[in-house]
This record gives structure tokens, C-alpha cells and sequence, in this order.
């Protein structure tokens, strides 16, 4: 494993996109253990891209103008969901102290849909894991599998170092009705911001 495939993946993970805004907004508005539920809901959400890569599938995305563009407006959709719940004071961003199950749940499986609903993802994995496979290499699958495992890894720990700093500042916010609702809007218009870059993305 080459130093040069952990300084792109730390690159890569720790950039601003949809799972690190919304690891950030689960720790401010639900704190610490929610933020963990959070980064690791959007570590899942990678496995099926990394799956497709692996297997070629993302090429189907890469090739077919079609594909790609109903995957991505079903994100495009998602993400301008997850605005307009952002906005909601009731909505999945809302102020809670305690962490049950039922919220557990739901904050992993948005974290894991944020994810896949992505096809840049895919495509992004289909040029990226290559780059460090060599083509004559026997067990290039399991060299792949490794790669994956190590990027996963890091987009853990680095969301979870983000979720934990949102949730560190919780305090200075919930105790503030006028901040609470500039960062529900604040939040919201961060999601309509991605899902436009995503509308506007081409393969």
C-alpha cells in the first residue's frame, strides 16, 4: 500500500461533500453518539460503490448516458429532500438529547442513502482503485478488497473526528433559539447547493 494512495484517500474523504455535511449536522443537532452513527451510516453507503467498481458494474454508468442520469436525479431528488428536512424544525435535524433506537436507525439509513445515491461515486472508485492495482497483479480482487478497506477505514475515523468537533460546539448552539434556526436553514441550503452540483454533474 503506497503513501501516495493514503494522502489521496485522506484528501478525498476528509473534502467537504454530503456525508461530512451531514455527519456535522447529526453531531450539532443530536450530538456526539449520533455523529458516530452518522459517520458510520455513510461508511456503509460506500460499500456498494466500491462493490460496482470492484466489479465492473460502474462502467455501466460511465457508458450509459441513461443510467446515470436516473441515478443522479434520484439523488438530485434526495439531497432537496433532505433540504427541505433540514428546514423543518421537526424535521430529522431537530434538537434531541437522547439518542433511541428508532433515531439511531433512521440516521444510518439517511447516512447510507446519502451515499448511494451518488453515481459520482462509483464512477469516481471505477478510475480511482485501478490507479493503484497493477493489471498483471494475480490477486488483484483481493488487493482491491484491501484498498477499500483502508479507504473505509479513514472515512470513518475522519467523519467521526468531524461529527465529534460539531457535537463538542452543541452546547453554544441549542442554548440559542435564533442560532439553532440559521443553522437548520444554513443546512438546508448546503443540501440544495450539493443536489444542484449533482444535477449538474456529467459522467
Amino acid at each position: 500500500m503506497s503513501l501516495e494512495f493514503l494522502i489521496t484517500s485522506f484528501i478525498v474523504v476528509a473534502s467537504p461533500g454530503t456525508g461530512v455535511l451531514y455527519t456535522l449536522a447529526t453531531g450539532l443537532s443530536r450530538g456526539s453518539r449520533a455523529s458516530v452513527v452518522a459517520a458510520f451510516g455513510c461508511t456503509l453507503g460506500i460499500v456498494p460503490h466500491m462493490a460496482a467498481a470492484i466489479l465492473g458494474l460502474a462502467a455501466l454508468l460511465h457508458t450509459s448516458a441513461l443510467a446515470f442520469e436516473i441515478f443522479k436525479y434520484v439523488g438530485v431528488a434526495y439531497l432537496l429532500y433532505m433540504a427541505w428536512d433540514a428546514w423543518r424544525a421537526q424535521g430529522s435535524l431537530k434538537i434531541e438529547k437522547q439518542l433511541d433506537q428508532r433515531s439511531a436507525t433512521q440516521i444510518t439509513v439517511t447516512a447510507i442513502l446519502i451515499n448511494i445515491l451518488n453515481p459520482k461515486l462509483s464512477i469516481f472508485f471505477l478510475a480511482f482503485l485501478p490507479q493503484f492495482v497493477s493489471a498483471d497483479d494475480p490477486a488483484s480482487i483481493p488487493h482491491m478488497l484491501e484498498l477499500s478497506a483502508v479507504f473505509m477505514l479513514m472515512t470513518f475515523a475522519v467523519f467521526v473526528i468531524y461529527g465529534l468537533f460539531a457535537a463538542s460546539i452543541r452546547d453554544h448552539i441549542v442554548s440559542r433559539p435564533r442560532v439553532l434556526t440559521w443553522m437548520r436553514r444554513t443546512f438546508a441550503g448546503a443540501f440544495v447547493v450539493l443536489g444542484a452540483r449533482l444535477a449538474l454533474a456529467e459522467r
